[in-house]
């Protein structure tokens, strides 16, 4: 059970690290709010289309759990996706993707402060590799720089995204007895429900952009993989090996987001940032051998 999850978390992980790209795709071609709403209103309809037993056998649980399952879309979903995609026009694409590696501590820090839950000395050690993998992408390889460091708004934005993301795995542990088609279609919902003033606000601005010809596959691909198949993944991943184990591969995404950002956008590979993917795959590596005993 345990390599089937790992197999889950880490398709789910590159397929994430595609929707922090897509996002740095996705400008002068859809704005931000008008490609998280379109994208969950696809994934929404196409879950919905071939759930309709699962929804009509899960209904009453839902009903009575209604509350959850749309903060679920509304914050894992919405808000995370709203600030990931802002934060991309104003930040690279390989230090978004390094960014996200705190998500895994933040995970750790609010498991043992509500539950007690307590990290092994191996994990411990994970995450001073992390700290340090994003130390240096932060300061560009010179980490006394940190002390002098003027922080950029959607570096800001991506920590944030984490934070949100880290309380929103944690959440999980909450959810009522229903089946994954059911938690990912009442979560959709809310997501859109989310998504819906979101939008609003940007067009009130004047940003709003709707979708060209790369829009819609932006739409199409953010829709069906990130929304879809890398949260029922990751659901399925947490289900088997718990909050804490599953957020360590979180740390992939950065291994992948700075490969598809040299691949996609022509970003530039730098030896500070081989540095920090070592650093962050170690930290995986590592955490995962020194897991808890059953």
């Amino acid at each position: 059970m345990s390599r089937t999850a790992y197999l889950l978390l880490v398709v789910a992980t590159l397929l994430w690290a595609g929707n922090m790209i897509s996002g740095k795709l996705a400008i002068g071609h859809i704005s931000p709010m008008m490609l998280n709403l379109l994208r969950w209103v696809l994934a929404f309809v196409l879950i919905v289309a071939v759930s309709l037993p699962q929804l009509r056998r899960d209904w009453p649980l839902m009903r009575r759990n209604w509350a959850l399952l749309l903060g679920y879309g509304m914050f894992g979903y919405t808000l995370f996706n709203a600030l990931l995609y802002t934060a991309m026009t104003m930040t690279s694409g390989v230090n978004g993707a390094i960014e996200q590696a705190i998500i895994p501590m933040l995970i750790f820090i609010i498991n043992y402060i509500l539950f007690r839950i307590r990290a092994t000395a191996a994990q411990l050690a994970g995450f001073v590799l992390t700290i340090a993998g994003i130390a240096i992408t932060a300061s560009h390889g010179n980490p006394a720089a940190l002390l002098e460091l003027e922080v950029n708004g959607g570096d800001l934005m991506v920590l944030a995204a984490a934070a949100i993301y880290a309380v929103y795995t944690i959440a999980l542990r909450w959810k009522p007895a229903i089946g994954w088609q059911s938690l990912m279609a009442a979560s959709a919902l809310g997501a859109i429900v989310g998504a819906v003033p979101m939008l609003a606000w940007e067009m009130s601005r004047g940003a709003a952009v709707f979708p060209d010809a790369r829009g819609w596959l932006l739409v199409l691909y953010t829709g069906l993989l990130p929304s879809l198949v890398s949260q029922i993944f990751w659901v399925k991943g947490v289900e088997v090996i718990g909050a804490n184990r599953a957020g360590l591969f979180i740390n992939l995404i950065p291994v992948f987001g700075t490969i598809l950002s040299v691949v996609f956008l022509g970003e530039t590979l730098s030896g500070f940032h081989i540095v920090a993917l070592v650093l962050v795959t170690a930290g995986i590596a590592i955490a995962e051998k020194g897991k808890p005993k059953a």
